[in-house]
């Protein structure tokens, strides 16, 4: 039996079964925005970030690697499958070796999910070979 992919629209009531868009092609939605030619040309480039691997550091010395998932008009970054690097000071009197060497040692810890404010943020590396980055990083679109 071939079933149809809206059969439970016979429980909604009628007026509002119009409102609901029919499915043309089973292509998913974020495929279909990414085809879209008339996106400004910073938007296509956050789109080309999508899914990377992403390097931010923020003021307190932490830094988070994970894949980009979104940027908001105020900057704030998200990334997810995230991992937080931070320095941890050491116990007792600091060797002035550790001082110069960096050798300190780093702890890191799995999140998951992270909000990265823009005014936090220190730096940002996107994670890809160098004929990406400067493609990336070109003022053309």
């Amino acid at each position: 039996m071939n079933a149809h992919p809206f059969e439970g629209l016979n429980m909604i009531p009628e007026e509002f079964r119009e409102s609901i868009p029919e499915v043309d092609d089973e292509r998913s939605f974020a495929e279909k925005s990414l085809e879209e030619d008339n996106a400004k040309p910073i938007v296509k480039k956050a789109r080309r970030l999508l899914y990377r691997r992403l390097k931010v550091g923020v003021e307190d010395g932490r830094i988070f690697v994970g894949k980009f998932h979104c940027l908001d008009k105020q900057g704030n970054i998200i990334l997810y499958d995230t991992v937080e690097f931070r320095n941890v000071p050491s116990s007792g009197e600091v060797r002035a070796e550790e001082d110069v060497g960096g050798g300190a040692p780093v702890e890191q810890r799995s999140l998951g999910l992270v909000l990265i404010p823009a005014r936090c943020r220190t730096l940002c590396h996107v994670e890809c070979s160098l004929n990406e980055k400067m493609d990336l990083l070109s003022l053309g679109s």
